[in-house]
């Protein structure tokens, strides 16, 4: 069983110029994906899709982290959907070595909290569900965030996103709704990715996180809530 992990890093960054290398709590942001990868029990094969040499140097010491190709720069600007870096890796890796994976893993460096276990349990969800195309990590809503808590502004009042029984207006009560949380895995079959051309395809499974596991840096405030959670992680290990 032949388990890919894609790991997609550009050299460019609007929001936090960067990013991927940017120190985080002693080692650049990009080194927490790698290791996570290589402390995994279920991914076979680790391929780093990049445009910047200085990334790639970064990624010196981390040998099993394969750097097959340099991403072209067409793949590699601000409004490039990430489906198509993914295709471009597997092709290129059928093309080059006539190797064709199973199942593939987009793991995004802006995921530092994602460890090895949450790769290996949502991998090894997909792998036991036949029937399923995919697995996405997910995050509960915060109740402020709950499409029954939202309102829409018509330029004068507020609106309810959604009508909701106000007899019922309880946290408790109101349905449970889930995001993807950057997403930190999304994993499919190859069939999935290469020929329905989609992350999700027709039946997704959840791979629920905590909250605390979910930050998705964008921006410098995601960052040092990211470091914040890091150390406090460190701690908690240390005592």
């Amino acid at each position: 069983m032949e388990v890919l992990a894609i790991i997609p890093a550009r050299g460019g960054s609007k929001g936090l110029p960067g990013k991927n290398l940017r120190p985080l709590y002693g080692k650049p942001l990009i080194h927490y994906t790698f290791e996570a990868v290589l402390e995994s029990e279920t991914i076979t094969k680790a391929v780093l899709t990049t445009d910047s040499d200085e990334i790639i140097a970064a990624s010196g010491d981390f040998s099993k982290i394969e750097i097959p190709f340099k991403r072209p720069p067409e793949l590699a600007r601000d409004d490039t959907p990430m489906l198509p870096v993914v295709t471009h890796a597997v092709e290129f890796l059928k093309s080059s070595c006539n190797y064709h994976p199973d199942y593939i893993v987009l793991l995004q460096p802006t995921s530092p909290l994602r460890t090895h276990i949450h790769i290996d349990e949502s991998l090894q969800l997909l792998l036991t569900h036949n029937e399923a195309d995919s697995v996405v990590s997910v995050v509960e809503l915060p109740h402020n965030c709950n499409p029954f808590s939202i309102m829409k502004y018509d330029g004068k009042y507020l609106q309810p996103f959604m009508q909701y029984d106000e007899s019922k207006n309880l946290r408790q009560l109101k349905p449970r709704f889930y995001a993807r949380n950057g997403a930190a895995i999304y994993a499919a079959t190859y069939e999935c990715f290469m020929i329905k051309k989609s992350f999700f395809g027709d039946t997704v499974l959840p791979y629920f996180m905590k909250k605390e596991d979910s930050i998705d840096i964008d921006d410098a405030f995601d960052f040092k809530t990211a470091e914040f959670l890091i150390s406090q992680r460190a701690n908690d290990f240390a005592s």
